[in-house]
Parts: C-alpha cells; sequence; structure tokens
C-alpha cells in the first residue's frame, strides 16, 4: 500500500469517527450537562488511549525509542488543540452563533498549510490548492445550515475534533478582556490559529517519531491536565458526577473513546498526507453529520438545495485532491 494511500485511508477513518462522535453528543447531550460531559470525554480520552498503547507495546516486539523533543511537540500540541482550541471556539459560539464560529473553523486548513508551508517545507500543486478552495468553500455553505444542536442553545456547539466544548468560567472579567471577548475576528481567529498550530506540531512530532497512539496520549493528559487546572466547579465536580446520569457518563465516555481513536488515525495520516490535507479531509463531518442527524434524530430543520450544493461542492474538492 502507498504511503499516500495509507494516508488517505487514515484520514478517512478519523472522519467516519469524528462524525460518530458528534451523533453521540447529539444523543447525550440531554442526558448529561456538557461541563461535566467534555471532563468524561477528555478523561477517557487519557484512559483508552493509555490502553492502546499499552497493548501495542506487548504486540510489537521492540522497545520505545525516546525522542523528547518529538514528546514536547505532541504536549504542546494538547495544549493548543485539546484545550485552547476548545476554549476559543466556545466562546465564539457562545457570543456569535455557532455558523460564524464554524466559518472560522473551516479556514484552519489554510493556516495549516501556510505554517506547514513556513515551517516545515511542505509545498502544495495549483490543483490541490484549487480542490482545498472548492472544498472549503462548499463547506461553508453546509455549514450556513442552523447548527444541529440549535434547540439546546449554542452550550451544545461541537469543537471541530468532535468533542463538546469545554465549560467557560462564568467569573467576571476586566474591562480589557471584555472588550477582546466581544470581537469576533479575535475568538474566530484565535479558535482556528490553535487548531492550526496542534495540528502543525502533531504533523512535525508524528514524522520525526513515529508514535501517533503515544502521541495522542501525550496531548490528551496535557489537555486534560489543563482543562483541570482551568476550568471553573471544581469543588463541586465529585457531587455533580455522583448525581449524574449513569447512561450519560456512559455515552460521553464512548465519545473519549471515538474521539481519540479519531485523533490516532488523524496524527497518522499526518506522516503520510500533506498536514493541511488530512486536516481538511477530518473536517468534512457537516456533509455526513447533516444528513445522518435528519434521519437519526428527525431534525426539524430540511435539507436544502444549498446543503446539497455544499456537499457537492465539498466532494468534488476532495475527488479532485485524491485523483490529482
Amino acid at each position: 500500500m502507498s504511503d499516500p494511500l495509507l494516508g488517505y485511508l487514515l484520514s478517512s477513518g478519523a472522519l467516519l469517527l469524528f462524525t460518530a462522535s458528534i451523533l453521540l453528543t447529539k444523543a447525550a447531550s440531554s442526558r448529561l450537562d456538557l461541563g461535566l460531559g467534555f471532563l468524561v470525554a477528555t478523561s477517557t480520552n487519557v484512559a483508552f488511549s493509555a490502553l492502546a498503547f499499552g497493548v501495542q507495546m506487548q504486540l510489537r516486539g521492540d522497545g520505545l525509542q525516546w525522542n523528547l523533543p518529538a514528546f514536547f511537540m505532541f504536549a504542546a500540541a494538547g495544549g493548543f488543540s485539546t484545550y485552547l482550541g476548545r476554549w476559543f471556539f466556545y466562546e465564539s459560539v457562545v457570543r456569535f452563533g455557532p455558523a460564524k464560529a464554524s466559518i472560522f473553523q473551516i479556514s484552519s486548513p489554510l493556516f495549516t498549510a501556510m505554517m506547514a508551508w513556513l515551517l516545515l517545507g511542505e509545498r502544495l500543486t495549483p490543483v490541490v490548492a484549487l480542490g482545498m478552495v472548492l472544498t472549503i468553500a462548499g463547506l461553508i455553505l453546509v455549514s450556513s445550515k442552523p447548527d444541529i444542536f440549535s434547540r439546546r442553545g449554542p452550550v451544545a456547539a461541537m469543537a471541530p475534533d468532535g468533542e463538546p466544548a469545554p465549560a467557560v468560567a462564568n467569573a467576571e472579567k476586566s474591562p480589557a478582556m471584555q472588550r477582546l471577548m466581544q470581537s469576533v475576528l479575535l475568538l474566530g481567529m484565535g479558535s482556528s490559529l490553535a487548531y492550526a498550530i496542534g495540528n502543525v506540531l502533531r504533523g512535525s512530532a508524528v514524522r520525526s517519531w513515529n508514535e501517533p497512539i503515544l502521541g495522542a496520549l501525550i496531548g490528551a493528559a496535557c489537555g486534560l491536565a489543563l482543562q483541570v487546572a482551568f476550568s471553573a466547579g471544581k469543588r463541586g465536580l465529585l457531587a455533580r458526577a455522583r448525581a449524574a446520569s449513569r447512561s450519560g457518563m456512559a455515552m460521553f465516555a464512548a465519545i473519549g473513546v471515538t474521539t481519540i481513536s479519531a485523533q490516532m488515525c488523524a496524527i497518522g495520516a499526518m506522516r503520510y498526507i500533506p498536514l493541511s490535507i488530512a486536516t481538511l479531509v477530518t473536517l468534512c463531518t457537516p456533509i455526513l453529520v447533516f444528513p445522518l442527524s435528519h434521519l437519526l434524530f428527525k431534525d426539524q430543520d430540511k435539507i436544502t438545495a444549498i446543503t446539497l450544493a455544499g456537499s457537492g461542492l465539498t466532494l468534488l474538492g476532495i475527488f479532485i485532491i485524491v485523483m490529482r
């Protein structure tokens, strides 16, 4: 199997797993508070990736060769993506709505491509660049549709990596901070850049240290540590967990399994295909989530001609990239 084909298969697997996590969250969001659900999912990220890494170490014959710079890049990627990117994304959704926030997120592959070109020397051919532009344009059309979680309000929005966004502290902010938080450009671009930086760090790390499972574990552990350190309501967390729905907790644990598995696939794909393309494929969840949500949950929102046109444009762009 050629390296590009393996990369596309891994990124497609990540796309399917992220789609499954979003649909699971749709079902679980009515059973458990999303702030607690995020912690359950992120804790499961760490536990499941540790289990997967343990199994990997048992199955392979050679020992682990440590690469300290790559280790720190994976850890920093977890800080940027798992915590900071979701925090910016959540704030932008709460303040400006899911439509504006999602459009900024779709720009993340462009920032990834730019940084990969400047820092890693990656170059895209004009044909691939055209495919990326068509795909992003299609995703913008699809994402202009009302958010599938709109009936539960913006707090039910999903981060681009398929997990519920973390709860944000309700503490009073300084006037300067309030002005910053009122800027859709700052929040939207901040989230997109944070995810792009995380992608570049992961891609660079996995190319020098081929350990996607361990890399996902390191990033998840770093993201969880930051979330626990800076999240609000830590004192009442155990009480909330005891009173929470067991089925809701189990569903968010399943979300944690699907999202960390998707991250492993996405990190693995970054070793074999350009970072921007791997990121772009995993961001195509709307073209699967909208029709599946309509079929599974009987959503009231209709699949319009614009949605179909956007899906077609996205698929055309992906086809051009794959068949270049």
